[in-house]
C-alpha cells in the first residue's frame, strides 16, 4: 500500500469508518488490517443469538465477501500492527505501519479503532483448561462447544455479558451460578432498583447468584478446572468457568505514538486523538459525554462504535460531521429484554413506571429535573418514547413519569436542548 487510509483494527468501528469515507466521496486507497483471520462481524450476538444455536458465524458477517473489493477497500486479515510511526518531514498525519509478520503499510492518514481486550482475572489457577473469556468468535464457537458437555457452568463477573451467558447455560439446561465482587449486579450501569431485579429473576430462572463474592483461585484435576474457590474458603465444583469482569481498552499503538490516554484513547468530539490528524474510534476511546459534551466517557456499544466511526471519517476528509445521536444500548438475557437510551451517570432521582416482578417495567433517570436516559425491560414503548424525547429536546416530568397506566409517548413536553453537534 502505498498513501491512502490505514485503519488499524477490523472492528466495527473499523469497518463503519471504511464505509463511511467512502460515503463522503473519498476516492484514495483504504487499507482495513485486522488481527483475527475473519472479516469484521457482528459481535452482540456472541452472548446471545450465538450460543443459544440460533445463528451460525456465517450469519454474523457484517458486509457480503464481495463488498470489499467492489467498494475498493483492502481488507487484510490475519495481521497484527505492531509498530506505527508517524512522519516527521511529510504530510501531517502520513507515516508508516509494519505488521507482527514483517508486512509494512505506508500511510497518508492513520485511524486506530483496536477495540479492547477482556481483563483478565490473575488469581491460581487460572491458565486450567476450561476457564474461557468471551471477546471475539473464535471464543464463541469454543465456549458453544463446551456448553454442550458441560453440566456445572460458574460465570464470574455479574456484568450484562455474564448475565447473557448465564441466561443462555441456564437455558440450556445447565447448573449456573453467578459470582460476583460487587455488591449488586451491573452495578456501574444501572440503578439499585434494576439490579434487585435481575438478581431476583435469574434466581426465578434457578441461577445462583452471589454477591459481594470474591475468587480466590480454581481447582484442577491435572489440568481441567473442577473448582472455583471463593475468598470465603467454600468451593463451588464446575466444569465450566466464563470470565466476564469487564474489559481494557488496546492503547499499545497509540501510547507508543505518543498520543494521550487515559482509561482509553483520549479523544474529542470529532473522534480526533491528540494529534489532531489522528483520529481513534469505537472501544478503544474515551470522549467527551455525547450529550453534554462534558468529562469523559467510555462508550462500549455498537451504537457508539457506528457513530464515532462516522466522526472520524468526516474529521479524516475535513468535511462537517454530521450531529451524534443519543447513545443507546440492548441486552437480551434470555426472555428479559432490556433496552437503554441516554446515559444515567450523575443522576439523582428515578422514576419506575410499573412494577418490576411483573418483568415488564421501565426506569429513568433525571438529575436536577432533567431527563437522562431510561431502562427499559420488555418495554419498547417506553424506550422509543425516551429515545425519541433526548433527541428532540423533549422530556417526561418526573411528577408524571410513573404513571404506568398512561402511554409514555403522551406525557412528553418541551423542556431541553436538543442533542449537540460534535
Amino acid at each position: 500500500m502505498t498513501g491512502g487510509t490505514l485503519i488499524v483494527g477490523a472492528s466495527q468501528a473499523g469497518l463503519q469508518l471504511a464505509v463511511s469515507l467512502r460515503q463522503l466521496g473519498d476516492t484514495e486507497a483504504i487499507t482495513l488490517v485486522g488481527e483475527e483471520i475473519h472479516p469484521p462481524y457482528q459481535r452482540p450476538p456472541l452472548s446471545k443469538e450465538f450460543l443459544t444455536g440460533q445463528t451460525d458465524l456465517e450469519s454474523l458477517a457484517l458486509r457480503t465477501p464481495s463488498y470489499y473489493a467492489d467498494a475498493g477497500i483492502d481488507l487484510v486479515r490475519g495481521e497484527r500492527v505492531t509498530e506505527v510511526a508517524l512522519s516527521t518531514s511529510g504530510r501531517p498525519g502520513s507515516g508508516t505501519a509494519g505488521t507482527r509478520s514483517g508486512r509494512t503499510f505506508v500511510f497518508d492518514r492513520l485511524a486506530l479503532t483496536v477495540g479492547a481486550g477482556p481483563r483478565q482475572l490473575a488469581v491460581p489457577g487460572a491458565d486450567l483448561d476450561g476457564i474461557r473469556y468471551l471477546r471475539d468468535r473464535d471464543d464463541a464457537a469454543d465456549l458453544r462447544l463446551r456448553l454442550a458437555s458441560a453440566s456445572r457452568v460458574v460465570v464470574v463477573g455479574g456484568g450484562f455479558l455474564g448475565l447473557e451467558a448465564a441466561a443462555v447455560a441456564r437455558g440450556l439446561g445447565k447448573d449456573v451460578t453467578v459470582v460476583e465482587a460487587a455488591d449488586r449486579l451491573i452495578s456501574r450501569a444501572v440503578a439499585p432498583v434494576v439490579s434487585e431485579f435481575y438478581r431476583r429473576a435469574h434466581l426465578r430462572r434457578d441461577t445462583r447468584v452471589l454477591l459481594s463474592t470474591a475468587v480466590a483461585g480454581f481447582d484442577g484435576d491435572g489440568r481441567r478446572v473442577i473448582g472455583v474457590r471463593l475468598a470465603d474458603g467454600t468451593e463451588l465444583p464446575t466444569d465450566l468457568v466464563l470470565i466476564g469482569v469487564g474489559v481494557l481498552p488496546r492503547t499499545e499503538l497509540a501510547e507508543r505514538l505518543g498520543l494521550e490516554c487515559d482509561r482509553g484513547i483520549v479523544v474529542d468530539g470529532r473522534a480526533r486523538t491528540s494529534d489532531p490528524h489522528v483520529v481513534a474510534a469505537g472501544d478503544c476511546t474515551v470522549q467527551p459525554h455525547p450529550m453534554t459534551g462534558l468529562g469523559r466517557v467510555r462508550l462500549e456499544s455498537v451504537q457508539n462504535a457506528v457513530a464515532q466511526a462516522t466522526v472520524a471519517a468526516a474529521s479524516l476528509l475535513g468535511t462537517p460531521a454530521p450531529d451524534r445521536s443519543v447513545p443507546w444500548f440492548w441486552s437480551y438475557q434470555g426472555d428479559l429484554k432490556l433496552q437503554i437510551a441516554g446515559l444515567s451517570g450523575g443522576y439523582d432521582q428515578h422514576v419506575v413506571r410499573g412494577e418490576p416482578d411483573s418483568e415488564r417495567f421501565s426506569v429513568l433517570y433525571y438529575r436536577q429535573d432533567e431527563l437522562l436516559a431510561i431502562d427499559a425491560v420488555n418495554s419498547p414503548a417506553d424506550y422509543m418514547a425516551v429515545r425519541k424525547a433526548l433527541t428532540h429536546g423533549a422530556t417526561v416530568p418526573a411528577s408524571v413519569a410513573g404513571d404506568h397506566g398512561t402511554p409514555l409517548k403522551s406525557l412528553l413536553t418541551t423542556h431541553r436542548a436538543v442533542v449537540p453537534s460534535s
